[in-house]
């Protein structure tokens, strides 16, 4: 069947896709069509009633919810850092649901960036997400340097994209970690994460990923590439819920090595409750635990990532791709006359799962989708992310979202609004 902008086309789409029945598995607002999965999932059927049985466990065994239900709190974030492995290539002993991205990345730098002689700085790159570069720059100054000094930033050719080659220079001999992210979030362009990897290697440099673009979205083989460490977000394309609990990841190389910051959490849980003076750590990823897990705020995700698991990380890919290339072919078929620039990488192994468009009224089109119904994302200054998830998005939801998105600039509708982001964007 020729590719074409009608509808019957979509609906064809549809009626071929293997992910369409999970569609039914999620809480879809009537006449909605919700692009904005990278920056917040939808809630499943699953994933809520993992969490109402995690509030059951509570509510009937009290404290001996520790030990005692379906899912023993105590045992809980090893669990789910178990069925999360697959998503990143690694063995379950390496990922753990824990803390928070930022926390998670204050975390893994505390423990791996051991700046000794000339290597000092840290690499990253001016596109990655602020918190990680507020991150680093308080973790340098902690070890007393000025972070405009020695937090080393890869520049941008194009304000949207990176380049490999830019990256590989920057890992100069003064270079003592490198943290980039695997999806940058605004054009969502996937980092060669292996070639970067096995380049920072060679130079015996340590790095590690922010995978929260990234998770769900893009299958990894963290463990094949080598990676050192990776921490993420689960509430984007792991639909873990509003501030879920986040996930960390550490090569098993670096087992028995201590972490930075210390908590109890990361006893070895044989030893945890003889409540010593003296820590005995976990032997794997769970010594990187600091605090108390968060149970409420990782029970949705044993539900999401059943899901996962039955689906696959192959099948989501594919029909990822699918959905994004859809997306891209109508904003060309469709709206070559109103100034859009399509500003994610058009290469499929190069894109993430959302299509970044810039216009210069980003911020009132993105308003002016709301008021018919459709959820995108602004991000400052020009920039709207659109993202058709795999598992709840259909192909039509894709077509009706170019449609209204044409209708809105035929008609002039976005020009009722101000051009600026609101408070939250």
């Amino acid at each position: 069947m020729a590719r074409d902008i009608t509808v019957d086309y979509a609906k064809e789409l549809d009626k071929q896709d293997r992910l369409r029945k999970y569609r039914d598995e999620f809480y879809l607002q009537q006449d909605v069509i919700y692009m904005d999965g990278n920056s917040l999932g939808l809630l499943s059927k699953r994933a809520e009633q993992s969490l109402l049985l995690l509030l059951d466990s509570w509510k009937n065994h009290g404290i001996d919810g520790w030990t005692q239900g379906e899912h023993p709190w105590f045992y809980f974030s090893e669990k789910l850092g178990e069925m999360c492995a697959p998503l990143i290539g690694a063995e379950k002993e390496e990922v753990m649901m824990t803390g928070s991205t930022t926390t998670n990345l204050h975390q893994l730098v505390a423990s791996f960036y051991k700046p000794e002689g000339t290597r000092t700085k840290i690499l990253a790159d001016e596109l990655n997400f602020p918190s990680d570069l507020y991150a680093i720059s308080s973790q340098l100054a902690l070890h007393g340097y000025d972070p405009d000094e020695h937090m080393k930033l890869v520049k941008s050719r194009d304000g949207n994209t990176l380049h490999d080659e830019d990256i590989i220079e920057a890992m100069t001999d003064d270079v003592a970690l490198i943290i980039l992210p695997g999806v940058l979030y605004r054009s969502g362009q996937i980092l060669n994460m292996e070639a970067l990897t096995k380049a920072a290697h060679e130079r015996n440099i340590l790095i590690g990923f922010d995978l929260c673009h990234s998770i769900g979205a893009v299958p990894h083989k963290l463990d094949e590439w080598d990676a050192d460490f990776a921490f993420w977000c689960n509430y984007k394309h792991l639909n873990g819920g509003p501030g879920a609990t986040g996930g960390l990841y550490v090569n098993r190389k670096h087992f028995g090595q201590k972490p930075g910051l210390a908590g109890w959490f990361g006893s070895n849980k044989e030893k945890q409750f003889d409540l010593s003076i003296k820590m005995t750590p976990a032997t794997d990823a769970s010594a990187y635990q600091i605090g108390t897990p968060n149970i409420l705020s990782a029970a949705p995700l044993y539900g999401s990532l059943e899901m996962f698991a039955e689906a696959g990380m192959d099948t989501i890919r594919d029909k990822s791709i699918k959905l994004t290339d859809y997306m891209m072919f109508l904003v060309e078929q469709e709206l070559s006359d109103y100034q859009f620039t399509i500003a994610n990488p058009t290469e499929s192994e190069r894109r993430g799962g959302h299509v970044y468009l810039v216009h210069e009224e980003a911020a009132r089109i993105c308003k002016a989708l709301k008021e018919y119904h459709v959820i995108p994302d602004f991000r400052t200054p020009n920039g709207i992310r659109l993202a058709p998830v795999a598992l709840y998005n259909s192909f039509e939801d894709v077509w009706k979202t170019v449609q209204i998105l044409k209708s809105i600039m035929k008609e002039e509708s976005y020009k009722k609004y101000e051009n600026k982001r609101d408070v939250v964007a």
